[in-house]
């Protein structure tokens, strides 16, 4: 072989391996990437069942329900952005500083029926933190404008219900 002949394989050898690389690179990344997505996104285009998403927004006040099965605690409530509610269930203990009200980040799935099914939820961590996607689907719904000062004091959701959101936020 001549050495122009063995210098164009070894190139050729080399990209091919630098193309292989990326593609597995680009392959791993897109299935564990977790969307973010608002309860109103939610309901108006249900992700894949199959799909891991990040849910944010507020835990509405008055729909937290606390079960047991057997030694399982299973905690059943809504988050809202203030235009729809998604019914998260969650199977575990809940974070010392969730609370109705609170803004709340939950990863897990959808269920064909609509239920967001969490496996991990995580809760702020002081009275002014705001995970930045939650307050971004704020912003979008008109919640909150960062121009008239900072995010809604979460006790100012305390007010919204269940009732409300079902009504698709309507007062």
């Amino acid at each position: 072989m001549k050495r122009k002949t063995r210098r164009l394989w070894l190139v050729i050898a080399c990209v091919a391996g630098l193309g292989t690389a990326a593609g597995l690179t680009l392959s791993a990344f897109s299935s564990n990437i977790q969307l973010f997505m608002a309860p109103s996104q939610i309901m108006a285009k249900t992700p894949a069942p199959d799909r891991t998403i990040r849910l944010g927004g507020m835990v509405v006040a008055g729909s937290v329900k606390r079960e047991r099965q057997g030694e399982t605690p299973i905690n059943i409530f809504q988050v809202t952005d203030g235009q729809a509610a998604v019914t998260v269930r969650f199977e575990g203990i809940l974070p010392d500083l969730f609370r109705e009200g609170q803004s709340v980040v939950a990863v897990g799935t959808m269920d064909p029926d609509k239920t967001f099914m969490a496996s991990e939820v995580l809760a702020k961590h002081d009275e002014t933190y705001m995970p930045k996607e939650v307050a971004e689907a704020l912003q979008k719904s008109g919640k909150w404008d960062p121009k008239f000062g900072p995010p809604p004091d979460p006790a100012s959701w305390n007010a919204m219900t269940g009732k409300e959101v079902a009504a698709g936020g309507k007062k």
